[in-house]
């Protein structure tokens, strides 16, 4: 039996559903004690002692793999899709072959995006805080039928969410400089980020993180959107430059915002967007469904046995 670390937090979550499955193909799996991630120094320790890790959102550094292969560490397999916490190009040089687990959610996390949209417009997170103390709050809402939606990134969550906001009726522009055209889906219509900014009611995040994009929402875009749109992010955390974003809820600018993703995770507890109360905050948590953490988990620990089971 090959031992493979397990960091990821929904695949934790339903580790005992796998056991069998990994063990089926000389695999043992080894759930790792984790809220969100595990710190390098954790890491550094941990992994020596292991043929295989099947990555979360952990800080998959140079010197985490290093030190892996200095000892047992064979493979690594990134659940999920994002990728910005893992260095490829380590792996490459330490001859560690690594994948991740693409096009496994898109479908799930385009329905966390398409409830916060549904909960920011019509404020029902207002409606249900006021009731459970007492109240019988009645804010009035915004239709979303002919509103304008931006999706930032058209992979397969970003297809995801534009076909459910057109659904909605809503007029979606979509941006990612990675697809051309109409992304296959008619009638969306396409811009150059953050061209057009000011047109959206909703601006929608769902692309990857990389160097160039890291707070692409920023003070200067934020000055171009209408004032009272409606943020949400689905994606990575660091997309959005959070003290701006902090300063336009407290102005006004921006009415409230949708966030299941943040700059650090968990959420400090200092954080002064716990104090915004037009918001909705998730953790992290949009591709975690039963479904959805099967499919991926099962992809994760084949690709793991590939992995450790060919000859090298």
């Amino acid at each position: 039996m090959k031992d493979v670390l397990v960091t990821c937090p929904p695949m934790l979550g339903q580790i005992g559903l796998f056991m069998d499955f990994a063990a089926e193909r000389g695999l043992k799996l080894h759930p790792a004690q984790v809220t969100q991630t595990l710190s390098e120094e954790e890491l550094q320790a941990l992994l020596p002692g292991y043929d295989g890790w099947i990555i979360g959102d952990d800080p998959a550094s140079r010197a985490v793999f290093a030190a892996g292969q200095a000892g047992r560490l064979k493979a690594a397999v990134k659940w999920g899709i994002g990728v910005d916490n893992v260095d490829f190009a380590a792996c490459k040089e330490l001859g560690i072959p690594i994948i991740n687990t693409p096009q496994m959610f898109g479908a799930e996390v385009a329905d966390v995006a398409t409830g916060f949209v549904i909960g920011l417009a019509r404020e029902l997170f207002l409606i249900d805080r006021g009731v459970r103390a007492g109240g019988w709050p009645k804010p009035a809402g915004i239709s979303l039928g002919g509103r304008t939606a931006g999706v930032i990134g058209l992979g397969d969550i970003g297809r995801n969410v534009v076909t459910r906001m057109q659904a909605l009726g809503m007029r979606v522009i979509g941006y990612d400089p990675g697809v051309d055209g109409d992304a296959g889906i008619a009638g969306l219509e396409r811009s150059a980020w953050p061209e057009r900014v000011g047109e959206c009611d909703f601006l929608i995040f769902t692309c990857a993180l990389n160097a160039r994009n890291r707070h692409m929402l920023d003070a200067a875009v934020l000055e171009q959107c209408m004032a009272g749109v409606r943020i949400v992010n689905v994606a990575r955390g660091p997309l959005i430059d959070e003290a701006a974003l902090i300063a336009a809820l407290q102005s006004g600018h921006v009415h409230s915002a949708g966030l299941d993703v943040f700059e650090i995770e968990p959420l400090p507890a200092h954080s002064p967007l716990r104090g915004m109360e037009r918001c909705i905050f998730g953790s992290h948590n949009g591709s975690n469904t039963v479904d959805a953490v099967i499919r991926a988990s099962r992809k994760a620990i084949d690709c793991m046995a590939e992995y450790l089971n060919s000859p090298r």
